[in-house]
């Protein structure tokens, strides 16, 4: 079995879901997480999430010293700028991994092995998406070509170094996976100018943030309303096979939207719903209201 970690920089109070978010990934013991941020780690964390605490400045003035830049962000958001530069920045932390990979903190995880199968495995780069770098989760073989493949963008430097959140993860980056959207897969991994590492990219959309751009399974813009978790499986109240993740995007801004009101929920800040849950919770749901326990 491949061997895999996600690195995931989080600074600040963790999110009111966090215990959600925890659960998920004791259910893919077979995973490996590290988290690093400045908030304490908690008493009960699984045993497949190591924790690395550290100011943010810290871990800004760590950046610039491995990347040799001058980082000094004065918002958390600009880590997505480094997502592609994970393995680089945390080469000492992916020794011993076949595949290392970033993720959000804002989903929830299905059973991640019915999806990252040894067949998907066989691909040097997971992307959850069709046709670009998915930054809420995407994967790479630890070899050198991947651990250093943001370097052959020619601008990372004024990307990394500008203070704003430039999208290098999801933006930039695709270009040197699939350059050419309107080109069918096919050439896109074949010819040198569709594919410019040459290797064997895994583009397959997931539909794991819906309300997107991106239409549901059935070609329509009609999503769940509910989605499900139960012993490991997510599904949703339009689907019940199983999902790989749910990145609840666009219901976290309606959770943290003050004065929003939506199809009679309470939706002001600090007013959604999240029921306690620990190691030994076996479901919850989650719709707009927020996170809910079954009773």
């Amino acid at each position: 079995m491949k061997k895999i970690i996600f690195i995931l920089p989080y600074f600040g109070t963790w999110p009111f879901w966090f215990d959600y978010f925890l659960l998920t990934c004791r259910h893919n013991a077979s995973i490996n997480w590290l988290i690093l941020g400045d908030s304490p780690p908690p008493a009960d964390a699984p045993q497949n999430v190591a924790f690395q605490t550290l100011s943010f400045e810290e871990y800004s003035s760590f950046v610039s010293d491995k990347l040799d830049v001058s980082f000094s962000p004065t918002r958390p958001y600009k880590l997505c700028d480094l997502k592609p530069m994970y393995g680089f920045i945390h080469e000492a932390d992916i020794v011993g991994y076949d595949f290392w990979g970033f993720c959000d903190m804002d989903v929830v995880f299905g059973e991640l092995r019915d999806f990252l199968t040894e067949d998907v495995l066989a691909h040097d780069a997971i992307f959850t998406h069709a046709r670009r770098v998915s930054g809420h989760c995407s994967l790479f073989r630890t070899e050198r070509k991947l651990i250093d493949a943001f370097q052959q963008l020619s601008d990372w430097r004024e990307l990394l170094e500008s203070p704003d959140n430039q999208r290098l993860d999801e933006r930039a980056f695709s270009k040197l996976f699939y350059r050419h959207k309107n080109w069918p897969l096919k050439m896109q991994t074949l010819l040198p100018g569709g594919n410019p590492l040459r290797i064997s990219p895994y583009f397959e959309e997931q539909h794991s943030t819906p309300g997107c751009r991106i239409p549901w399974l059935d070609g329509s813009q009609e999503f769940p309303n509910e989605w499900r978790w139960r012993e490991g499986k997510l599904t949703n109240d339009l689907e019940s096979r199983g999902f790989m993740y749910f990145h609840f995007l666009n219901w976290k801004q309606e959770f943290w939207k003050k004065g929003y009101r939506a199809e009679g929920g309470h939706l002001e800040k600090g007013e959604a719903v999240c029921d306690p849950v620990s190691p030994s919770t076996l479901e919850f749901k989650i719709n707009r209201s927020g996170f809910i326990v079954p009773n």
